[in-house]
């Protein structure tokens, strides 16, 4: 399972598409097998669905994210968990023990 959550100064940024950087994140058996920062390539329509998909990311975590790009990341088979804060560390925990669950998007787009 490989994940991504939109990051900002270590902690879960609130929208997915604006955040200045993504954590990216490999998890296997439970155990969290590698992870990176990378910068947000931009914020354009579209992209980064196929951005991520590219890099085999199955599951996006972030404090929000509008309807279309939930709708287009949906489109490649690629999960949304919205309405999640906290240090991106904490996070990343909770997903690999399956404790993780989804709030109140914080994302009114």
């Amino acid at each position: 399972m490989r994940i991504a959550i939109s990051t900002e100064d270590g902690y879960v940024a609130q929208h997915f598409g604006r955040c200045p950087e993504y954590t990216l994140a490999t998890i296997e058996d439970g155990n969290i097998t590698s992870r990176e920062v990378i910068k947000n390539p931009g914020h354009k329509p579209g992209f980064l669905p196929k951005f991520l998909s590219e890099k085999n990311i199955n599951c996006i975590i972030s404090g929000g994210m509008g309807k279309r790009a939930k709708n287009l990341f949906s489109e490649k088979d690629i999960d949304t968990l919205v309405g999640v804060t906290g240090p991106v560390e904490k996070i990343l925990e909770q997903f690999s023990r399956g404790d993780l669950s989804q709030g109140k998007d914080l994302c009114d787009r």
